[in-house]
Parts: C-alpha cells; sequence; structure tokens
C-alpha cells in the first residue's frame, strides 16, 4: 500500500488478500469501524475496507466517492453501489457487512467474492 496516510489510519487492521491482486482491510470492532476513511483521499486500487456487523454506510466527510459492496450473512455480494458521491446514506436490510472502496473498485471486489 502507498503511504498516503492509510498506513497509519489502518495500522493493526487485519488484512486479507484475495485473488486478483485485491486486498480486504476488515475492521471487526467498533473502535476498528471508527477508523474509517473519511477525511483520507481514496484508498490505493486493489484495496478495499471491510465494515463487518454492517448494513448501513454513510459518506460524511468523505472526499471522494466510494464503491459499495454489500454482503450478506453468508460473505456473498447482495448488491454494489457504484460511484456513491460523499455526503451521502445507504442501506441494504440484508448486508451483514459492506466493502468500500474508491470508486470503479467495487466490480472487481464483488467478482472475487461472488454474487447471489
Amino acid at each position: 500500500m502507498t503511504d498516503d496516510g492509510w498506513e497509519e489510519r489502518l495500522a493493526g487492521l487485519e488484512a486479507e488478500p484475495l485473488d486478483g491482486h485485491l486486498t480486504l482491510i476488515v475492521a471487526r470492532s467498533f473502535r476498528e469501524r471508527r477508523r474509517g476513511l473519511a477525511k483520507m483521499v481514496p484508498l490505493p486500487a486493489g484495496y478495499g475496507l471491510r465494515i463487518l456487523k454492517c448494513n448501513s454506510i454513510h459518506t460524511i466527510g468523505m472526499r471522494f466517492a466510494l464503491d459499495l459492496v454489500c454482503l450478506g450473512r453468508d460473505g456473498r455480494v447482495l448488491r454494489v453501489d457504484r460511484g456513491v458521491r460523499p455526503w451521502r446514506m445507504k442501506l441494504c436490510v440484508r448486508a451483514r457487512s459492506v466493502v468500500e472502496t474508491a470508486a470503479g473498485g467495487g466490480d472487481a471486489f464483488a467478482a472475487v467474492l461472488g454474487r447471489v
């Protein structure tokens, strides 16, 4: 990962390598989830932040658009929201976790994680 503040922001979080040269950074606890992506430059290509125990997100304070990959209880893709601009809220009632990645990266994660 390039160091645009991401190394420090996400330090200590689990990194899960995926096929296709993708990496998921996993936020498990409330404290880890609060680190989020707000006020940062976009994540490097190929990186996503998976927020567990989550079915809604907000983009308040974001400086870039996000792709959101909503995952069900079994970890499979329920929905992909592309290009979600700052200052928006999104809800996927059936989701149990959400992958946030810079706009344009969601389809790659959806393809690797699998669709329902």
